[in-house]
């Protein structure tokens, strides 16, 4: 059972990393662009899948970016359907 997550930002790697009891589980890569942040790529490592892991990497990287004032543009397929069912990120997502 999954006890403790948190979402950090590693910008050394340019990639959020979902961290789950201290261990990487997952990531959101991504890239800079004037006035936005472009989130290209995301994955659950294969040992953490199922739990809904996706959603809450999701989640809680529009929330830490929205708490830093960010725009989002969400290429990546996972989080660009995620953002367009939770209209609640349509404030922070751009083109």
């Amino acid at each position: 059972m999954v006890s403790d997550i948190e979402v950090r930002d590693n910008p050394a790697q340019h990639r959020f990393e979902l961290l789950v009891d201290g261990s990487v589980a997952g990531l959101a890569a991504y890239r800079l662009r004037e006035g936005a942040i472009v989130i290209t790529h995301s994955e659950v490592n294969r040992e953490f899948r199922g739990q809904g892991l996706g959603n809450e990497l999701a989640q809680r990287t529009l929330e830490l970016l929205r708490s830093r004032g960010d725009k989002v543009v969400p290429v990546c397929p996972f989080f660009a359907k995620y953002v367009v069912e939770h209209p609640t990120y349509d404030d922070i997502i751009v083109a």
